[in-house]
């Protein structure tokens, strides 16, 4: 889990608009994020195999 302190730096408007860091609304990870989605990779897939995304299902060909 992400420190508090950093998720909450995240929120503030940073001074330079290259400073602003993506993070997970779900759990405030920073690597893995998916821009789409506003999650990390580990939160997407949770929710995805749970079916609570809408139009996301598991590919087979």
């Amino acid at each position: 889990m992400t420190r508090k302190a950093l998720m909450e730096k995240a929120k503030k408007e940073p001074k330079y608009s290259t400073r602003k860091v993506n993070r997970c609304k779900r759990c405030g990870r920073a690597r893995g994020y998916m821009r789409k989605f506003d999650l990390c990779r580990i939160c997407f897939r949770e929710l995805a195999h749970k079916g609570e995304i809408p139009g996301v299902k598991k590919a087979s060909w």
